[in-house]
This record gives C-alpha cells, sequence and structure tokens, in this order.
C-alpha cells in the first residue's frame, strides 16, 4: 500500500463515538473535584488558623491553591484541546 499524497489527521473521524460525551463527563467531574478541594481545604484553613496550628493552616493554603489551578485547567481544558487539534492539523 502506498500513500501519494501527505497525511493528514481527521478530527471528525471520532464524531459519532460519544468521545466527547465521555470528554465533557470527565471535565464535569474534575471541575466538581477541585471546588470540592477548595471548599473543604477552605474551611480547614480557617479551622487550622483559629486554633493556631499553622502547619496545618499551611498544608490547607496549599490545598486551596491547588484546587483553584485545577479549576483552571479543567476551565481551560476545552480551549486547550482545540488549540492541539488546530497544532495538529497545521504539521
Amino acid at each position: 500500500m502506498s500513500v501519494t499524497g501527505p497525511v493528514k489527521p481527521d478530527p471528525w473521524a471520532v464524531d459519532g463515538s460519544g468521545l466527547y460525551t465521555v470528554v465533557g463527563a470527565l471535565l464535569t467531574v474534575a471541575l466538581i473535584t477541585a471546588v470540592a478541594t477548595i471548599v473543604t481545604c477552605s474551611v480547614w484553613w480557617a479551622l487550622a488558623v483559629h486554633g493556631a496550628n499553622w502547619h496545618q493552616a499551611e498544608r490547607a493554603r496549599t490545598g486551596v491553591f491547588l484546587g483553584l489551578g485545577g479549576a483552571a485547567l479543567t476551565g481551560c481544558g476545552i480551549a486547550l484541546a482545540n488549540w492541539l487539534i488546530n497544532l495538529g492539523m497545521g504539521l
């Protein structure tokens, strides 16, 4: 079998496979997990500061910032995926 022209990816080849539904569900679960992390760590941070437990307060603050980063990355997931698809189409 020989290829006579440039090989290009076909992003619409998986259109009917339900891949978009699966990706949307995964992004939803990731966003819910990130928000739950932010809420839990925020409460823990407040309780630790109130109890003068600075080590636990620092760990909870780190958890809040990681949750915020996870939520931001989840929100940017679709834009990142579209950018990578466009980048791949230009190769």
